[in-house]
């Protein structure tokens, strides 16, 4: 029998297929999905037999225990969709406007402050224009200074706070651009920082230190120098004599503002000029630019509104000086003269306020408060011409 047994082994051994060995030699695994199907695939093509497809197969896979938790723990893609569209929707629904107090709370927060600013401007001009109206319609008698009317007393001044303002930004402008671009894109970067600290510290410095350096240091010594001009180059309508012998004139007050606005010019090109795409900047020297070249076609126009806003800034800050201007200037009354040597200088709006103001009375104040209204609206005018020259072409701001 057992001889009988050994020959009959071999035989039923390869009469079996090879794919029944397989199932023999893998009935006691569990199967994974994956290698199931693999195998499924497999046993046709083993026959000579193209597999069928997926949905042709008639008997399910059977999966093992742990597969089946493994497939529990998985969460369905479309019910984790479904859940993560559920926060969207919530939050859609929170950002509606009305809905969410925070947004309310700070809508209702920049409202006010908007309003508030808005209301502050109306009131002051409400308030220069109703203080200042009896003086247009008063007597000119009780003006002050002995003005025969009060368009006599205007002109004047505000001629004299618009000469002054605009000498103080012819030298104030070019040099602080040039400071600027200096610091930024010539001077090495240790340099430069410190060249634009040393600038920003004349911006706190009191005007009223500005006045007394004026009046006792600068005076002083440039009236040699406004002599020897007079004498050699008197032909000139501006500079022609008599020389003040004590230096108080046009020319020096507008020194004196032009330090005062020059930190603004300088801070504000410089932070702008910073803005420049440095792609641009080394695309020009690329192409072989020189560094002339370079500031004036590329630096120069795109820096040209921010470069604007800072010069009208610092028209505004020189058009409402008043105490260096009253310390330095020695005004003539009721005088419109481009005479930049002379003694006899014309007065400028806000330091002729603050030279009367404390001695007026009745009409007088008035009227200092209708000049007020002048200065105003000047500056409020200026910032519009600003605004206008620094709006992008084919934009609003």
């Amino acid at each position: 029998m057992t001889a009988f047994a050994d020959q009959l082994l071999p035989v039923e051994l390869e009469e079996r297929a090879p794919d029944d060995l397989s199932q023999l030699l893998t009935a006691d695994r569990v199967a994974d999905p994956v290698d199931a199907s693999r195998a499924a695939d497999a046993q046709p093509a083993a026959r000579g037999v193209p597999p069928k497809p997926a949905e042709q197969s008639e008997q399910p896979v059977q999966l093992g225990p742990s597969t089946q938790s493994d497939r529990a723990a998985r969460p369905d893609r479309s019910d984790s969709a479904a859940r993560a569209d559920q926060p969207v929707q919530r939050s859609a629904r929170a950002g509606r406007p009305g809905r969410n107090l925070g947004d309310i709370g700070w809508r209702g927060l920049t409202l006010a402050a908007a309003v508030t600013t808005v209301l502050a401007l109306g009131s002051v001009m409400a308030f220069l224009a109703l203080e200042g109206a009896p003086a247009v319609a008063g007597d000119a008698t009780d003006l002050p200074a002995q003005a025969p009317d009060i368009w006599a007393l205007t002109w004047p001044l505000l001629f004299g706070s618009a000469w002054v303002s605009g000498l103080a930004l012819a030298v104030a402008a070019p040099v602080g651009v040039g400071i600027a671009l200096f610091s930024v894109l010539i001077a090495r970067r240790r340099l430069g920082g410190w060249l634009g600290a040393s600038i920003d510290i004349l911006a706190a410095v009191p005007s009223v230190v500005y006045g007394l350096w004026g009046l006792t240091v600068l005076a002083p010594l440039v009236a040699p120098a406004y002599a020897w001009v007079a004498d050699r180059l008197g032909w000139i309508p501006f500079l022609a004599g008599p020389a003040s012998a004590t230096g108080r004139t046009v020319l020096t007050a507008a020194m004196v503002l032009a330090v005062m606005v020059l930190p603004l010019v300088a801070s504000l090109s410089r932070e702008v000029i910073r803005l420049v795409p440095s792609n641009l900047i080394e695309g020009a020297l690329a192409l072989g630019a020189t560094r002339w070249e370079m500031i004036r076609l590329v630096v120069l126009p795109q820096a040209r509104s921010g470069i604007t806003a800072g010069v009208m800034l610092a028209l505004g800050r020189a058009l409402g000086e008043t105490m260096a201007v009253a310390m330095v200037l020695s005004p003539t009354p009721f005088l419109i003269s481009f005479h930049l040597l002379r003694s006899e200088n014309p007065g400028t709006v806000a330091s002729f306020i603050a030279q009367n103001f404390p001695e007026a009375h009745g009409l007088e104040t008035n009227a200092l408060i209708w000049l007020g209204l002048v200065l105003f609206a000047l500056t409020f005018l200026i910032n519009s011409l600003a605004r206008t020259l620094v709006r992008p072409k084919g934009g609003t701001t």
